[in-house]
């Protein structure tokens, strides 16, 4: 298996291609957790998957068939309502000890952390959705500076507590809900072991061919925890070598019938980066510093036939969206042309005009 192989078959696994028709709560589902602290352009990580529009996707998050939450790692993330609890009971305290640790900068033990939790749960009852600054004003905690972490690490733990989730957007602000007013509670259990192994198939049929260290990055479980994660599952899946590295995948996301030419224009964070560890697959290391910055910022990228090729950005306008582009290559007009055929599912994504300049 070559690199170019690997962008192909991840194209297939994650369903850039639009072989079949998935609904936002489907897409979600198939990626088990979509990174999302870039909320508009999360937004549109769904929607370059399927053909739903903004609004669409936007009443799938308000109903609660798409959760926004910390989990996994301690960073928000889109995750299906299918998925929420078994996830959750699986990663909560694993990131929760780095929100503890957060919060005793500001004085609050475990215990305290524990009281403000529970206060929290008394303001939401009755499908209440309210801010973050909000709860913080009934909680009586002041932020200090914009540099307080505080009321975001109190929500964050709340979140990993399964006690909250998002609410319906106030506006552009976010909210918080009783999570369990958003989505019942499931009656099956998993062990921690069967929650796991779910969880190695579910990346590996999603984000594959994938290694062992992109799976520990992306879950957020040691490499020792994962290489037994995966162990579980090997029946279930297969392997390639490739410069001493084993990459692991599912046989519903190699068929190479489904290769083709393709350009997709892909958010800030999006899978197809952020979830590997290692990203030789996807572009040349002189490009590294275009795509993303040295504390973790990533950027929109232009994608063609698995490679990125250029960066861009989008500006909302009243009746249109712009769109700039930058090209890491010189790039003759008319190959811009058809790499600009790209943006079309955008255009109707956002349902409205987009101008290039």
């Amino acid at each position: 298996m070559t690199y170019e192989e690997i962008s192909h078959h991840r194209l297939v696994s994650q369903k850039l291609y639009k072989t079949d028709q998935c609904s936002p709560q489907q897409i979600v589902r198939h990626l088990g957790a979509m990174q999302a602290q870039d909320y508009a352009m999360a937004k549109w990580a769904i929607g370059s998957r399927c053909d739903a529009s903004e609004k669409e996707i936007e009443e799938a998050i308000n109903s609660a068939q798409i959760i926004r939450t910390h989990i996994l790692r301690p960073t928000w993330h889109f995750v299906s309502a299918d998925d929420i609890y078994w996830m959750l009971d699986l990663s909560g305290p694993q990131v929760q000890k780095m929100t503890i640790s957060a919060v005793k900068k500001y004085g609050f033990d475990i215990k305290k952390l524990d009281k403000t939790i529970n206060s929290i749960e008394k303001l939401l009852p009755g499908n209440t959705h309210l801010t973050r600054d909000e709860i913080m004003q009934e909680l009586d905690i002041k932020r200090t500076s914009k540099e307080d972490f505080l009321s975001a690490a109190i929500m964050m733990h709340a979140e990993l507590d399964g006690l909250v989730c998002n609410g319906k957007m106030k506006g552009k602000q976010i909210t918080y809900a009783l999570l369990e007013e958003r989505v019942k509670k499931p009656k099956t259990n998993f062990t921690k072991e069967e929650a796991l192994a779910k969880l190695a198939k579910r990346y590996f049929e999603s984000h594959g061919p994938a290694t062992l260290l992109d799976f520990s990055w992306w879950s957020g479980f040691s490499p020792t925890i994962c290489k037994k994660a995966i162990n579980a599952i090997e029946l279930q899946i297969s392997s390639a070598d490739i410069n001493n590295q084993t990459y692991y995948f599912t046989s519903q996301g190699s068929n190479e019938n489904s290769f083709r030419e393709s350009v997709h224009f892909l958010p800030a964070f999006d899978e197809i980066l952020i979830s590997y560890k290692t990203r030789e697959a996807s572009f040349l290391s002189d490009h590294q510093t275009k795509v993303f910055t040295n504390n973790g910022i990533f950027k929109p990228i232009i994608l063609e036939n698995g490679k990125v090729i250029g960066i861009w950005k989008r500006t909302i306008k009243k009746d249109h969206a712009k769109i700039e582009t930058e090209f890491f290559n010189e790039t003759e007009n008319s190959k811009k042309e058809i790499l600009f055929e790209g943006i079309k599912s955008f255009e109707k994504y956002l349902e409205t005009k987009v101008i290039i300049e």
